[in-house]
């Protein structure tokens, strides 16, 4: 997967993960991939719900041990 950015929010709780990633998806292009990497459980739903109400793709979702990966594609 081709991601033009990265985001780190480790330790960091909702909602900053994703006030995070909504100031980088605003200064990238339409079609571009964003990867944040989170510790915070509750990061799941949220980017869930933050991509329906943004309209943004929510292309992947995983989890490595303690990390949430969340890849969005900026719409």
């Amino acid at each position: 997967m081709d991601v033009q950015r990265e985001i780190d929010t480790r330790g960091l709780n909702c909602p900053l993960p994703i006030l995070k990633a909504k100031k980088a998806l605003a200064e990238m292009h339409s079609g571009e991939l964003l990867k944040v990497i989170a510790t915070d459980p509750g990061s799941l739903r949220d980017f869930q719900a933050f991509a329906r109400q943004t309209g943004n793709e929510l292309v992947q979702q995983e989890t490595a041990g303690t990390e949430f990966i969340h890849v969005l594609r900026r719409r």
